[in-house]
């Protein structure tokens, strides 16, 4: 996928739990993106009291006025799923990610190769210092300044 001309989408999931069968998808943040054009933001969260995940909750309670409160989880999915529509999706982790995604046909693919990184557990602070890009609880939007400045490297 060439990231400066292509229409993608950089998504991420929180789950309340690494496995679908015992979770469900708490909040989803996604960028939509033309080339290093923003076209829309998604960001959506499941209303705190149908997380009984405590740490998930807490975790939770940066911006709330910023996201679209949903009852449960298939709802949140469904919206997301119209939302995208076919564009591709570049995501942050292949495991949990790819199990709670797998009933969209949306090409996925981890968005770290394109930054030149692997995943890891301390991935956004090698990002944020790469980078030099200030903290931000939303991860979407540090791979999209990562990806503008990785842009702006080959350029130079």
């Amino acid at each position: 996928m060439n990231l400066e001309k292509d229409q993608y989408v950089i998504v991420e999931i929180i789950p309340t739990h690494s496995q679908p069968e015992k979770g469900m998808i708490a909040q989803i943040s996604a960028l939509k993106l033309n080339g290093l054009q923003l076209l829309d933001r998604f960001d959506y969260r499941l209303k705190e009291e149908f997380i009984e995940n405590e740490d998930i909750k807490s975790l939770l309670q940066y911006d709330k006025e910023s996201f679209t409160y949903v009852e449960n989880s298939s709802s949140l999915l469904e919206s997301f799923k119209r939302w995208v529509d076919d564009f591709p999706l570049l995501i942050l982790e292949d495991s949990y990610t790819l199990d709670y995604l797998k009933d969209l046909s949306n090409r996925k693919e981890l968005v770290y190769p394109y930054l030149h990184m692997q995943h890891s557990y301390d991935v956004f602070s090698q990002l944020i210092k790469k980078y030099h890009l200030e903290d931000s609880n939303y991860l979407v939007d540090l791979l999209y300044e990562a990806i503008i400045q990785e842009s702006n490297k080959k350029d130079s």
